[in-house]
């Protein structure tokens, strides 16, 4: 086989599994498991996708550790990096806040603040509440990096040969998938979480391509969010 049905061959072979994870990704959060929590059809969402990511992965040769999931070299550059991140998310959401109105689009105001109480229960001043369920909350933290940056971003990368336009193009991708995931509609809220995707994305990118700083800030920032509903 020549180099060009080599690079043939690898685009539909990736192609291919983001066909079959994309689908099942949106396919399966149609799925509602009746009389249990939102964060239990959550994790069962979560984990139907982390199958399908691991089936494709074993099938391509990678390993989670292969994607990022490995030791850091150095724990005080991990904590800077997740702090750095952590830290610029608010204050991207803050500019994107301060510019909105500009848009030419009529975005759906975010109303996640008074759904969230429905959706985990009344937490105001239940600290019981708050302590039973923030270790799957934490758990739903890892599993997206994990899903949206480690394995999206690397499999848009394959798709398109691994280039550097390749690299933009899958980090904007993946973050455009985070953010439609969380809300199916162009709201305030699915672009936050868009941006929260690409400043995730360029973490990764940018420092190394491990896992970690990333899963410590996307959890302390899940933790922040649930404490102010307390």
């Amino acid at each position: 086989m020549n180099t060009i049905d080599l690079k043939q061959n690898n685009y539909k072979n990736y192609l291919f599994d983001l066909v079959i994870y994309i689908s099942v990704m949106f396919l399966v959060r149609e799925i509602n498991i009746p009389n249990v929590s939102f964060i239990t059809n959550g994790l069962f969402w979560s984990f139907s996708t982390l199958i399908v990511a691991a089936w494709r992965m074993k099938v391509r040769g990678f390993s989670w550790k292969d994607l990022g999931l490995h030791k850091p070299k150095s724990i005080k550059k991990t904590l800077w990096v997740a702090g750095l991140i952590l830290l610029s998310i608010p204050v991207s959401i803050i500019i994107f806040n301060l510019i909105k109105d500009q848009f030419p689009l009529l975005l759906k105001p975010d109303t996640s603040e008074t759904s969230a109480v429905s959706k985990f229960g009344n937490l105001k001043g239940n600290w019981r509440l708050f302590f039973s369920i923030m270790p799957f909350i934490l758990l739903q933290s890892m599993l997206e990096e994990l899903l949206d940056r480690g394995f999206l971003i690397n499999w848009f990368e394959r798709l398109f040969s691994k280039s550097n336009l390749a690299t933009i193009f899958a980090v904007i991708t993946q973050a455009a998938i985070f953010g439609f995931r969380h809300s199916y509609d162009i709201s305030e809220r699915s672009i936050t979480v868009f941006i929260i995707g690409i400043i995730m994305g360029i973490g990764y990118v940018a420092f190394g391509r491990n896992l970690w700083p990333l899963i410590i800030a996307h959890c302390a920032l899940n933790t922040m969010s649930m404490i102010g509903r307390v």
